[in-house]
């Protein structure tokens, strides 16, 4: 993955970043919460790995258009953002998302709000019109806990 350049939004802690940056990739790794961020600073130094750590509001954050080969983003749902987040990715590159779906509550844990989990189908909508080459929805273990989880991976075309 040298070379490729990467979005990792609502980044946490970093797990995802550090293993793009680790495969080689330019990342950006976006959260609003500034303690998770250096949590992830110091995991990546650790590491030798460098990633362009930004906190940012995730809800007015701009983001230069067409510029990601990979925009990925797990455990946060803004559909408000959703398009534009899609923007940012390059003609022929991917968008990687997983989220919680709306049965996640009968676990008890995990985003409460109608408005931070997916209806089933929903995700696959979201991401048009790119071409969605995997998509899954299932229940698994997660942190060694179940998940009821929306999994999608498109690519943009034009």
């Amino acid at each position: 993955m040298p070379g490729i350049q990467v979005l990792d939004i609502a980044c946490g802690k970093g797990r995802h970043a550090i293993a793009a940056a680790a495969l080689g990739a330019d990342v950006v790794a976006l959260d609003h919460n500034a303690d998770r961020l250096e949590i992830a600073r110091v995991r990546a130094a650790e590491r030798g790995l460098t990633v362009t750590w930004e906190c940012a509001d995730l809800t007015t954050v701009s983001l230069p258009e067409k510029a990601f080969d990979v925009v990925m983003g797990f455990n946060y749902l803004d559909r408000n953002r959703m398009e534009h987040f899609k923007q940012a990715l390059k003609p022929g590159g991917h968008f990687i998302y997983e989220t919680f779906l709306e049965s996640q509550h009968v676990f008890g844990w995990g985003p409460s709000s109608p408005e931070h989990v997916l209806k089933r189908g929903e995700l696959s909508a979201l991401v048009e019109p790119f071409e969605v080459v995997f998509a899954r929805e299932v229940v698994e273990a997660f942190d060694s806990r179940s998940a009821a989880l929306a999994s999608v991976v498109a690519v943009r075309r034009e």
